[in-house]
């Protein structure tokens, strides 16, 4: 059995307009085989939701560097619920403090990455996460 692309939205909430790494981010998914969408800086929380329901997103990697993230992505999970995609994993990325992560990994952000980290361990993440939503053939 061939599995398909994992569908992956990347997204800026908030007002932060520095995107570099989330394009970098993008590019190594899409190079490492996933379909990506990027949905460009300055999303709202309903706007990223929205997207990754309108893309039948797996996963939803979520760029910050602002420091709104406590706000921001409780806004996220809550309409991820409305639109009824509690199982599409979410990953977060860029500044984010240390004394943040677990409240986020509480949140039911799956995995925390924060500068230095390389792509492949990003790309190894989420290919984990997927077969662990998948789980095991005929399960």
């Amino acid at each position: 059995m061939v599995s398909r692309a994992i569908k992956v939205l990347v997204a800026k909430p908030g007002l932060d307009g520095h995107d570099r790494g989330a394009k970098i981010i993008a590019r190594a998914l899409r190079d490492a085989g996933m379909e990506v969408t990027y949905t460009g800086i300055r999303q709202t929380p309903e706007m990223i939701a929205d997207a990754a329901l309108e893309n039948d997103a797996d996963v939803v990697a979520l760029s910050i560097l602002s420091g709104a993230h406590m706000d921001l992505f409780p806004l996220i999970f809550e309409r991820m619920k409305i639109n009824e995609m509690e199982d599409v994993v979410i990953v977060a990325g860029g500044i984010i403090p240390e004394e943040d992560r677990a409240t986020l990994l509480e949140m039911g952000v799956r995995g925390v990455f924060g500068p230095g980290t390389s792509t492949t361990e990003i790309v190894e993440f989420i290919n984990a996460a997927r077969t662990e939503l998948e789980g095991t053939p005929g399960a």
